[in-house]
């Protein structure tokens, strides 16, 4: 099969599409480190550790490389694959030149890094003797296929609500595309359309029938689709979405069945068609990659019934079941949302693939759409609620990421059910292609970091080139380097905070306006812009030293949530441009849930480049009170208080940590 060699193939796509990351060299204070970490340290660790619990052994067994049974859960071989898809954009990055070199202070050194091109081809070879003749890839079936790993089923296909037979190929189409695309080589390419192809003879009308218990297939099949032109791949995609709420079966399990909780229909979103949901409801990464890949479907295949479908979610999620971190799942028990305003924080479970998936969607939109408010989500998940779930040095993780903590929990260095770390280590280098996107001869600039892009626009290639600090600071430098003088639009984005909202709907609110606003300048001149769905658009003939200058009011600001949000009723949090802020133990005496906040105290923001890596804090003065009495004058004792950004807790140890405090005005 041929592969397609222009995107202009693909009749049908989003309106909008992103500037690719390989087109985009950042080199900032905030992610440029973290990137970095990420390459030389956090992907090189998240292969050992797939050696070391067996994952890849699993697939050694598999081909006949070696003997024994199956090794830990029955999914196991997907992190196996996201571990390669990050591996794989990150040789892209370094292909480009795109990653920096930056010194790192942690355990990993850029000597530590492996030959990634290397562990890519071994671990391909591996995984290809381990395919059955017809494409068949599901290691625990094909070592022992009378005693399969629990929840497997007796057969293949058997038990597709809980088996992740499908979620598993879905993760390795991405990374075999990623792949492709760093190396121009087919070998992961075609285990992966092999794979598809059996999938595509197996099932849909007239077919075998069903859908997978994980969605991740639907996105994955999307890639596939892009790269061959096979329409067969966008077709089976629609299929398992739209196969979704016709039948049911959950309720059918004995009560007694360990994994009966995990196949209830609303726990998978069966509990409607896909086109009849109006509510997030069940597993929360679940939901949000099957929303992605209703978007890519929509996109894809010309169906605006599904983007009206995902609207109507988007509605509920970022209205009601979202935390002020951008994370969702409420619920610890089943890692799955709550009802609406349902929003606990010591036992919020919000997971970082649940932060992950929803930055995913949350991109998608935007391309869907071109507004905003979609990348003023996308930015408050990637700056709190999904960096938080990687330390600074790379080498330990949260599964969960609470709002509150009594201090007994930590970071752990992995886990049993290694998702969340695989998904950190391909999400980082993928982060500068958010930055810019463009449609017909608009370039977009959504996302501020300091970088260098080349993007093509008009038949010509247009250099832009990002001087800042942000998120510490809000001043933006854009440089704009046609190739010759031209006319286009270069539309920016106004972040909401910014601009006194907090979030796009009700669910969270400034208790002040700022009267501060941005400025925007050209050429030093203030100009008068057409302020649109959030953007600043600016329209002009460009030229060689054109300068964009963009000033950012960050004033530290206080959040109250929604009154229905009963679990923050009389509290407060803060944030300081898109970053949430957290007071923890460390730096407080050793407790923080016994403290309230007056609200005429004032804090002050102050940047600690010893601290954490480097962060600003927000200093001032806090009440030391009993919960009893936070509302009784005379019992509470004037403190100084520091609070951090959320996401560089627990980088010193577990500790007391809250995001929201109680409010008072006793001084």
């Amino acid at each position: 099969m041929s592969l397609i060699s222009s995107e202009n193939d693909i009749k049908k796509d989003y309106p909008i599409r992103p500037v690719a990351f390989t087109q985009v060299h950042v080199d900032d204070v905030f992610w440029a480190p973290k990137m970095e970490t990420n390459r030389a340290v956090t992907v090189p660790f998240a292969l050992k550790k797939n050696e070391e619990t067996g994952r890849v052994d699993n697939f050694r067994k598999a081909a006949g490389l070696m003997k024994g049974p199956h090794q830990g859960k029955r999914y196991n071989d997907s992190d196996v694959y996201k571990v390669m898809e990050g591996a794989a954009y990150t040789l892209m990055q370094e292909k480009s030149g795109g990653h920096n070199t930056l010194s790192l202070e942690s355990k990993g050194t850029e000597n530590d890094a492996p030959n990634l091109k290397k562990a890519l081809d071994d671990l391909i070879a591996i995984i290809g003797k381990a395919q059955e003749p017809d494409g068949y890839l599901y290691t625990t079936r094909t070592i022992d296929p009378e005693n399969p790993a629990a929840g497997a089923g007796k057969e293949r296909w058997s038990n597709l609500r809980v088996s992740h037979e499908l979620y598993n190929v879905g993760h390795m189409y991405e990374a075999a595309a990623a792949h492709y695309l760093a190396t121009g080589e087919r070998s992961f390419l075609d285990i992966a359309l092999k794979n598809a192809d059996l999938i595509v003879k197996t099932f849909g009308p007239g077919k075998r029938r069903g859908f997978p218990g994980h969605q991740e297939i639907e996105i994955g099949l999307a890639k596939l689709y892009r790269l061959s032109g096979n329409r067969a791949y966008l077709d089976l995609a629609k299929f398992f979405l739209d196969e979704r709420g016709h039948y049911f079966g959950g309720e059918k399990h004995d009560p007694k069945d360990p994994f009966a909780v995990y196949d209830s229909d609303e726990y998978l979103q069966n509990h409607k068609p896909v086109l009849e949901q109006d509510e997030a409801v069940g597993h929360a990464v679940r939901a949000m990659y099957m929303y992605a890949g209703m978007a890519d479907v929509a996109a894809l295949g010309g169906y605006p019934e599904y983007v009206k479908a995902i609207d109507r979610l988007w509605d509920n999620v970022v209205g009601k079941k979202m935390y002020l971190t951008g994370g969702v799942g409420a619920r610890d028990t089943s890692e799955a949302f709550g009802d609406a305003y349902e929003l606990p924080n010591a036992s919020a479970y919000t997971e970082t693939c649940a932060a992950i998936g929803n930055a995913f969607w949350q991109q998608r939109l935007f391309l869907l759409h071109g507004e905003a408010k979609y990348v003023d989500v996308l930015e408050r998940i990637m700056y709190n609620g999904l960096i938080s779930g990687v330390s600074l040095d790379g080498l330990s993780f949260f599964y969960q990421n609470p709002l509150e903590s009594a201090g007994k929990y930590g970071r752990s260095s992995w886990f049993e059910v290694a998702c969340c770390p695989p998904n950190i280590t391909r999400f980082l280098p993928s982060v500068p292609g958010y930055v810019y996107a463009r449609k017909d001869d608009v370039i977009f600039v959504n996302l501020f970091m300091a970088n260098a892009a080349s993007i093509e626009l008009g038949g010509q290639k247009i250099s832009l080139t990002q001087k800042t600090r942000y998120p510490w600071d809000g001043n933006v430098k854009i440089a704009v380097d046609p190739e010759k003088s031209a006319e286009f639009g270069l539309y920016v984005r106004i972040p909401g905070w910014a601009r006194n909202e907090s979030v796009p709907t009700d669910l969270y609110t400034f208790v002040d306006r700022s009267g501060e606003k941005p400025a925007l300048k050209v050429n030093g001149s203030e100009i008068a812009v057409d302020f649109d769905k959030g953007y600043a658009k600016i329209r002009r003939v460009w030229k060689k030293g054109d300068v964009i200058e963009l000033n950012l009011p960050m004033p530290v600001r206080r959040i109250v949530a929604n009154q229905a949000v009963k679990e923050d009723a009389g509290k407060v949090a803060f944030q300081r441009g898109p970053i949430v802020f957290c007071a923890e133990g460390t730096d407080n005496g050793g407790r923080v849930l016994n403290l309230a906040l007056p609200d005429d105290a004032r804090f002050e923001a102050e940047f600690n480049p010893g601290l954490l890596k480097g962060v600003v804090v927000l200093k001032g003065k806090a009440l030391a009170v009993d919960k009893s009495s936070v509302k009784q004058a005379g019992t509470a004792i004037e403190k100084n208080a520091v609070f951090i950004p959320y996401y560089a807790w627990a980088n010193r140890g577990p500790g007391e940590m809250a995001v929201w405090l109680p409010r008072t005005t006793n001084r």
